[in-house]
């Protein structure tokens, strides 16, 4: 089995692992309608997909018109 030469000392072990470490979600509110979403993603409100403040899909029409 493989031993470690010298002992690792605990200020270089702790150097290593300062990478790990939970990151919160950004949350964004968009100008257009208010809602809060995450960075760069498209959300949906009201029927619309939205997108930087303007929309990219609406389905309001066509539900309007299926009906």
């Amino acid at each position: 089995m493989a031993h470690p030469k010298r002992k690792i000392s605990k200020t270089r072990r702790d150097k290593r692992r300062t990478h790990y470490k939970a990151v919160a979600p950004q949350i964004a509110t968009c100008p257009t309608t208010g809602e809060a979403h995450l960075y760069h993603r498209a959300h949906w409100f009201e029927g619309k997909l939205y997108y930087r403040g303007q929309v990219l899909i609406d389905n309001s029409v066509a539900e309007e018109n299926a009906a």
